[in-house]
């Protein structure tokens, strides 16, 4: 009998791997329950996300999964032991509840919009509850045929977590947001495509190959504006046109200081190809 996932050790239940171009790959590989993510493998998620962040060596990221599904949601088989309380203290405190959704789900979701390195999901299978989350908060969105998006939340009576009330409306706008988070239904990946969710379906079959492309193609573009144009571009929705166009004219100056945007304008100026190095 083949040992259960859980029993793995942590880094054979999240992969990483840095390719010669700065590609980091961080796979789920728990296929026996789907890639539901145990709050160890979400820690792990989150620490590699911030080892992106800081390594000048690293230009782009892959969150991907083995088996049939992208990631199920939350493992709610695997809990963590409680925190010391004393014997009369009740079960759950005021605030508990809170804390770990803003040190769990939101968390996860805040380190992909936060990494300074472009992060694309490679979803192929099943993207259901903070699994699906996970990858509306990526920056590109590359989907299987026959993959399909849920939010499973209504079916089992919850409210969404991991970010999904803040996401769906800036992808799919506020009433089409409400009908997905109503009715929980399964949605396809063409109608993902449609709806904005993802950025391109492909076959199964060349699910590796479309990924590997964009991966590459950002491992060898000017990685800190990159950074900067991320942000400029999570934070559009949330800010004003002052605010906004304060902080563009911030990322320009910080931008201007670079490398790669010096070898941008020589490139342009000596008709050639420019060599960005990411710093």
């Amino acid at each position: 009998m083949p040992t259960p996932s859980s029993e793995l050790p942590l880094d054979e239940q999240v992969r990483h791997t840095v390719d010669e171009r700065g590609v980091a790959w961080i796979t789920l590989d728990r296929p026996d329950v789907k890639n539901a993510i145990s709050p160890d493998q979400r820690d792990r998620v989150i620490a590699l996300l911030a080892e992106a962040s800081a390594d000048l060596g690293v230009r782009a990221v892959v969150l991907g999964a083995t088996g049939d599904a992208f990631c199920t949601g939350a493992d709610l088989r695997a809990r963590r032991a409680p925190a010391p309380r004393p014997d009369d203290a009740p079960a759950r405190g005021v605030g508990e509840i809170s804390k770990m959704i803003r040190e769990g789900a939101q968390a996860l979701v805040a380190a992909i919009m936060d990494c300074e390195k472009p992060v694309i999901a490679k979803v192929g299978g099943t993207a259901a509850g903070i699994g699906a989350h996970i990858a509306l908060a990526c920056d590109l969105v590359i989907a299987a045929e026959g993959s399909r998006f849920i939010e499973v939340f209504v079916r089992r009576g919850l409210v969404p977590d991991g970010g999904g009330a803040y996401l769906l409306p800036r992808i799919v706008g506020l009433q089409k947001a409400k009908e997905l988070l109503f009715f929980g239904d399964d949605i396809p990946a063409a109608e993902a495509l449609a709806l904005g969710l993802v950025n391109r379906v492909v076959p199964a079959d060349e699910l590796d190959a479309a990924v590997d492309e964009w991966a590459g193609r950002l491992a060898v573009a000017p990685t800190r504006a990159l950074a900067l144009t991320k942000s400029l571009v999570n934070r559009s929705l949330d800010s004003d046109r002052a605010t906004a166009f304060a902080e563009e004219a911030t990322a320009q100056e910080l931008n201007m200081g670079t490398v790669d945007a010096n070898e941008g304008v020589a490139a342009f100026v000596e008709r050639r190809t420019p060599a960005y190095r990411g710093w």
